[in-house]
């Protein structure tokens, strides 16, 4: 999200002082821009339950200024959702599991589009607590899974239902599972290391 002076603005300033000296305020205001907005994208990581007044505050603009940016952040894309982290042990939960799953052979489109829906069906039929569903690659798998179940049977019956879905001749599956009571999980799920890493890249 940052904006750097290209080698065309200083071209000009050299050549043009005046125009290139307005170009380069241009990128200045483009830049303070950006920088503002990231902060406020980063605030509502670190706490989206705050008033349009209490982030204006936090990041140093006028409220009207935060709803305005607010508003084009959600239409625009930049922010999805507002949800809360939970404890997710605290839930009932006590299995998060990365499943990693191969096909014997790629779909095509219309064929990826039917197991979607079949997929989609048995999900009313048999509610899993997804987090995330992706296409990727590595360890020898090209798609993954992260879920929560309460308890390892719970787990199983899902493994089931995926080798089930039709046309996806499921090749391998392979689990990673992590137990929710261990209590010494380096850091747990939060977005607070994204927002730090953020701000200070952003500098």
């Amino acid at each position: 999200m940052q904006i750097v002076a290209s080698h065309h603005i200083l071209y000009r300033i050299y050549h043009n002082p005046k125009e290139g000296y307005w170009e380069l305020q241009r990128g200045r205001q483009e830049l303070k821009a950006e920088r503002t907005k990231l902060r406020l994208i980063c605030e509502l990581m670190t706490n989206c339950r705050r008033s349009d007044r209490e982030l204006a505050t936090a990041v140093g603009i006028s409220q009207p200024t935060v709803t305005r940016m607010r508003r084009k952040l959600e239409d625009s894309g930049f922010i999805k959702e507002y949800a809360a982290v939970p404890d997710f042990k605290k839930l009932g939960f006590n299995i998060m599991a990365f499943t990693f799953i191969r096909y014997r052979e790629e779909m095509s489109h219309e064929e990826y589009r039917r197991v979607k829906s079949a997929a989609q069906d048995y999900e009313k039929q048999f509610p899993t607590a997804y987090l995330m569903a992706l296409r990727g690659s590595g360890l020898n798998s090209d798609r993954t899974i992260v879920t929560f179940h309460e308890d390892y049977a719970s787990y199983t019956r899902m493994l089931s239902q995926l080798r089930q879905l039709p046309l996806t001749a499921v090749a391998d599956l392979k689990s990673f599972l992590v137990n929710l009571d261990d209590t010494e999980h380096y850091r747990p799920l939060t977005l607070s290391k994204i927002v730090e890493y953020l701000l200070t890249t952003s500098n």
